[in-house]
């Protein structure tokens, strides 16, 4: 039986995430995580270096052509990194 001031489990987390101010950090290692189901076996294998830092993505290519192909849908890629996040956890992404 809950009682009035109780909270669920993932309220708590939640809250616990925000007050230690973590929550940032576990959007972007999930946004890094999720670089190759989101991009594919093809992309994830010619991908060498990812990591976030202010909101930007930078992702290390070892193909010139995916790249460039990439540079092209990156408003797409960011938006679907986001979507799966659940929050706006990048807002830009640099091929490095």
């Amino acid at each position: 039986m809950r009682k009035p001031n109780d909270i669920t489990l993932k309220e708590g987390i939640e809250k616990m995430l925000k007050v230690y101010r973590l929550k940032g950090k576990l959007d972007e290692t999930s946004v890094v995580a999720l670089w190759p189901e989101v991009m594919g076996k093809a992309v994830a294998n010619r991908t060498t270096q990812i990591y976030i830092a202010h909101q930007k993505l930078f992702v290390r290519i070892e193909s010139s052509v995916v790249k460039n192909d990439l540079l092209m849908i990156r408003t797409g890629i960011i938006q679907k990194l986001n979507e799966r996040a659940g929050s706006e956890v990048i807002t830009e992404i640099v091929f490095l």
